[in-house]
């Protein structure tokens, strides 16, 4: 499957923009149909870094959310800088 079908825009929030300082961790808005297994790997190969852990859930609205946590050595504030979200 295609990584651009699977990840379809960042979840921007005050609380995703906390996680990405405190935690390393990411929020997009994926497709619904994807599991933990895709959206990790179409995370890496879109932003060529390595995924610790995946966690999703489901809003009330039926949207999908993951929040991608990253190892150490990759920081989720340069994909957000890379992606133009500051």
């Amino acid at each position: 499957m295609d990584p651009y079908s699977i990840i379809l825009r960042p979840q921007l929030s005050e609380k995703t923009m906390n996680q990405i300082y405190d935690n390393n961790r990411i929020s997009f808005v994926v497709r619904r149909s994807a599991n933990k297994k895709q959206i990790k790997e179409a995370f890496q190969e879109l932003y060529d870094v390595t995924v610790s852990k995946v966690n999703t859930h489901i809003t009330p609205r039926g949207e999908k959310i993951a929040a991608i946590d990253l190892v150490d050595d990759d920081a989720a504030e340069d994909i957000a800088v890379r992606m133009g979200v500051f």
